[in-house]
């Protein structure tokens, strides 16, 4: 092969970075060079794994629990998993519609790769968690974004959906609670979603971090819908990589055979963990929910006084997206500049689709300590751009001068 020839597919040249990691990723450079940043940018817990969970991955290695499990998943996990659907939702799963994966990414790969022919299309939100359609893509399908808004809480308006379903439409993704947005889509805006023709793939990785409100499974409403869950934010597992696919009964055997020729088997003493943390960790995580509602609570109220738009407070997960167009139209530029001159890493909105695009998505996956910090230095950052007048040029984006 000649040097000329060695090159990635075109897939691998043409999907975006993610834009999170990239602003995570020069935030460690400037940390290198000994610079102190404050990360409001990633979506991760900074909590440390409870103990019961840590401990029964211990006692899983001491017991000798270190060889495949079944393809699916030890079957004691998948039990475990219906049982938490059947408490919290009432919704009947059997264990066999249970795909235990590495996270909960490769159970979208799967999911993605046993439905779509080439040229299928899934219908997304804008703005939607950034990697849905990069995966969409790898599975030679096509996403298509429906713009949600801010003044309707960035609900799925469901004749928007009506409007782009077409002939190879075969899924509407959704998300509930949402990255970025925080939002809890409604009873009402989930049975609707339930009837629409296409089949719905349901990711509720952000489950059980809910703030006054209760979410809602799509499986309360139909059972032709893939359902991902996994361990990473509700028990702070994100390095331990459990997932799992909740998957209607036709596609279940495709799925396995995917599964053991894919990946044969999540880590089983992974896996150990995941039963502990479905039976045993429930104080641990009711602490955690509380920590976040007083941090989200904090942070909505400091990014108000800042003078960011929030029209709609988020009732779940742990982001908040914030309209930042009086500071600056180009959400990216905004982002590295903060970075940059107040050491505060947060993530552009156009990270999460066009729709997003002047908006600014803060995380309160840390401690409420850093949290202040942050805002504090965020104020400074946003009085010295007044001081040099940046603040009184028009926003493209929204046609009006900034005040």
């Amino acid at each position: 092969m000649m040097e000329g020839d060695m090159q990635s597919s075109k897939l691998a040249r043409t999907i975006k970075p993610f834009l999170a990691m990239d602003v995570l990723e020069s935030a460690q450079k400037l940390e290198a060079k000994g610079q102190d940043i404050v990360h409001l940018e990633i979506g991760e817990p900074d909590f440390d794994t409870p103990a019961c969970i840590k401990e029964a991955a211990i006692r899983a290695l001491r017991d000798g629990r270190t060889h495949y499990t079944h393809s699916l998943g030890l079957l004691e996990l998948r039990e475990a998993i219906c049982e938490d659907y059947y408490l919290r939702y009432k919704a009947n799963v059997h264990p066999d519609q249970v795909v235990v994966t590495s996270g909960t990414s490769p159970a979208m790969l799967l999911c993605l790769a046993v439905l779509l022919e080439p040229g299928d299309s899934v219908i997304i939100s804008d703005p939607g968690y950034a990697c849905y359609a990069n995966f969409i893509l790898h599975a030679n399908g096509i996403p298509v974004p429906v713009a949600v808004n801010e003044e309707d809480g960035f609900q799925f308006r469901v004749q928007d959906i009506l409007k782009k379903i077409e002939a190879n439409t075969r899924a509407v993704m959704i998300n509930s609670p949402a990255n970025p947005t925080g939002t809890l889509l409604s009873r009402e805006r989930l049975e609707q979603l339930a009837g629409l023709e296409p089949c719905i793939l349901s990711d509720e990785i952000y489950h059980g971090l809910e703030y006054g409100e209760k979410g809602h499974s799509i499986l309360e409403f139909t059972d032709r819908a893939f359902v991902f869950n996994g361990f990473s934010k509700l028990y702070a597992m994100t390095g331990w990589r459990l997932g799992y696919v909740i998957a209607p009964w036709p596609f279940a055997r495709d799925l396995r055979k995917l599964a053991q020729n894919l990946f044969i088997c999540a880590p089983a003493m992974n896996q150990w963990a995941g039963i502990a943390a479905l039976k045993e960790a429930a104080p641990d995580v009711s602490e955690m929910v509380k920590t976040y509602d007083q941090r989200r609570k904090f942070m909505l109220s400091r990014l108000k006084e800042l003078g960011f738009g929030i029209e709609t407070e988020p009732k779940g997960a742990f982001y908040i997206l914030a309209n930042s167009k009086r500071f600056g139209a180009d959400s990216y530029k905004l982002a590295f500049d903060i970075l940059e001159k107040a050491h505060v890493g947060v993530t552009p909105g156009i990270d999460f689709g066009r729709n997003a695009e002047g908006f600014l998505r803060f995380s309160y996956a840390n401690s409420i300590e850093n949290i202040r910090l942050g805002m504090d230095r965020l104020e400074q950052y946003l009085a010295g751009r007044e001081i040099r007048g940046q603040r009184s040029e028009v926003s493209p984006a929204s046609g009006r001068a900034d005040m």
